[in-house]
């Protein structure tokens, strides 16, 4: 994806052992080394006062999307308490679809404004749930959080073109001296030019055909035609009477 992002998510999490713990030895290897995306991790605290720092908004327009770690060590911050919703607010202004992890075992008081108020909006943003399996790669906390991610795309240069890896073909302007495929040999003598473009480097069957020379009839830019057409109506082009015949000696 060619978009001038550099990340796929920044994942903000607390400071703390427990949090820690997930993000760099579960959540990150999972994403990245399983599953091809790269993070930017941040324990900072994502909206001090409510607003956003400089930092953060230099972050976050290199990030694609935001995952934020939201445990018992992550709500007990100022702002989720006392002004969640001016944050999340300025969160929706600034990433598409912020994506909040919560723990079903670490929830000490369910009745959070700041849980209360992601329930509401489920519409604006993605709520995954942490549960005591979701640390099996194939669980639904995985397949939930890999659809709310940026599609990977990958290409393996090998398999040749797309458009004939039916015809087991190559690109022709991937053939280079040496790695010419099997069943397919280049004749040096037949090589207009062996050190030339790459564009030349495939199998060459003949010499090509002589290019006609133009006729002298063409018309060129600001020239007039060359053809004598002064005559034309005065020719008669009804239909002809005079018909030959070729016989031979014998048949006289």
């Amino acid at each position: 994806m060619n978009d001038g992002k550099l990340y796929d998510a920044y994942v903000s999490y607390s400071d703390s052992p427990d949090d820690r713990k997930f993000v760099n030895f579960i959540l990150k290897p999972q994403l990245e080394r399983c599953r091809g995306y790269k993070l930017f991790l941040d324990d900072r605290d994502l909206l001090p006062r409510a607003e956003p720092s400089a930092d953060l908004l230099v972050n976050l327009s290199r990030c694609r999307r935001l995952i934020v770690v939201l445990s018992d060590a992550f709500l007990g911050r100022p702002w989720c308490s006392h002004s969640f919703r001016e944050g999340l607010c300025r969160l929706l202004e600034l990433t598409r679809r912020p994506i909040f992890i919560t723990f079903d075992g670490q929830r000490r008081d369910r009745a959070h404004p700041a849980l209360h108020l992601l329930h509401q909006h489920r519409h604006l943003v993605t709520l995954l749930r942490w549960r005591p399996g979701s640390v099996t790669p194939s669980s639904d906390f995985w397949k939930e959080l890999q659809l709310a991610l940026p599609r990977k795309v990958q290409y393996r240069a090998m398999e040749g073109d797309p458009q004939t890896r039916l015809q087991d073909d190559k690109d022709p302007m991937l053939i280079v001296r040496g790695h010419v495929p099997e069943g397919q040999t280049l004749d040096p003598e037949l090589d207009p030019d062996p050190e030339g473009d790459l564009g030349v480097r495939g199998p060459v069957f003949g010499e090509p055909s002589a290019v006609p020379h133009a006729s002298r009839a063409s018309l060129g830019e600001g020239r007039g035609s060359e053809v004598d057409v002064s005559d034309l109506g005065s020719r008669n082009y009804s239909a002809r009477t005079d018909f030959y015949c070729l016989v031979s000696k014998d048949d006289m």
